[in-house]
C-alpha cells in the first residue's frame, strides 16, 4: 500500500497547481485515498478474500465518492483529480501516469464474464464526465475530452471529443517525436482546434457557398445559341408549308 506512496504524491503535485505540499496531498486528496484503499482491496482479492475486497472497496466509495472495483488493474502514478463520481469497472486496465477527472466512467457493455471494460495506455488524460464503454483500447498519450462518449478504439496521442467521440486533431504527432506530449487539462482542446462536427459543417458551408456562386455565374452568362433556337413544332409546320 505504501511502497510507492511518495511517487504517487509527487505525481499529483506535478499535475495539480493547487497542491501546496505533500502533507496537504496526503490528507486532503480523495483520489489518493481511493487508490491506496484500492491497493488494499486488490491484495485481498488476489489472496482469495473476495468479500473483504468488496467491503474495502465500498468503504473507499463511501469516504471518497470514487468506486473502483477490486479487480481493476491500475498502474503507477495514477491521479484522480476531484474524483467525485468516478466509476472503474472490474476488468478495466490502466497504465502508468494516467489522469482522470471527476465523473469519468470506465464501464462495460457486455454480460460475458471475460474482458468487458476499457484498457487505457500510459499517459492518457480523461476529461470530466467522459464515458469510455466496452472492451476498447485507448492508445498511449491519448486525450479524451470532457463529456465525450467513447465506444471505439482511440489511436495513440490523439485527442477526441464529442458524442460519439471523434478526433479533434487533424493528425496525431508521431510516437517517436522528440517533443513530449503536452499536458491538456480536462483532456479537451480549447485553443484553435475546433470541434470536429463544427469543422465539418464549416467546410460544407464554404463548399456550398462556392457552388452557389458558380451556378449564379453560369445563369447570368449568355448562351451562344439562344437566338437561333426554333421551336420544334413550328419548324415542322414551316417545312410542311414549303412542300405544299
Amino acid at each position: 500500500m505504501f511502497k510507492h506512496l511518495r511517487e504517487e504524491i509527487d505525481g499529483i503535485m506535478a499535475r495539480d497547481p493547487a497542491a501546496r505540499s505533500r502533507l496537504e496531498v496526503a490528507l486532503c486528496y480523495p483520489g489518493l485515498h481511493a487508490i491506496l484503499l484500492h491497493r488494499v482491496a486488490r491484495r485481498c482479492r488476489d489472496a482469495g478474500w473476495h468479500l473483504a475486497a468488496r467491503l474495502v472497496s465500498q468503504v473507499a466509495r463511501s469516504l471518497t465518492g470514487i468506486e473502483i472495483h477490486p479487480g481493476a488493474t491500475i498502474g503507477r502514478r495514477f491521479f484522480i483529480d476531484h474524483g467525485m463520481g468516478v466509476v472503474i469497472g472490474e476488468t478495466a486496465e490502466i497504465g502508468d501516469d494516467v489522469m482522470l477527472y471527476h465523473g469519468v466512467t470506465l464501464g462495460g457493455t457486455s454480460l460475458n464474464p471475460g474482458k468487458r471494460h476499457p484498457t487505457l495506455g500510459d499517459g492518457v488524460i480523461v476529461g470530466a464526465g467522459a464515458k469510455i464503454l466496452g472492451a476498447i483500447t485507448i492508445g498511449e498519450g491519448a486525450r479524451i475530452g470532457a463529456n465525450a462518449v467513447v465506444v471505439a478504439d482511440v489511436a495513440p496521442r490523439v485527442a477526441v471529443v464529442g458524442i460519439p467521440a471523434k478526433p479533434a486533431t487533424a493528425r496525431p504527432p508521431p510516437l517517436a517525436s522528440p517533443t513530449p506530449q503536452p499536458f491538456l487539462p480536462y483532456g479537451t482542446p480549447c485553443g484553435d482546434t475546433p470541434d470536429p462536427v463544427g469543422r465539418t459543417l464549416s467546410v460544407l458551408l464554404d463548399r456550398m457557398t462556392a457552388l452557389q456562386a458558380r451556378v449564379a455565374a453560369l445563369e447570368t452568362t449568355d448562351t451562344p445559341h439562344s437566338e437561333t433556337i426554333i421551336p420544334r413544332n413550328g419548324g415542322i409546320r414551316e417545312a410542311q408549308g414549303d412542300t405544299r
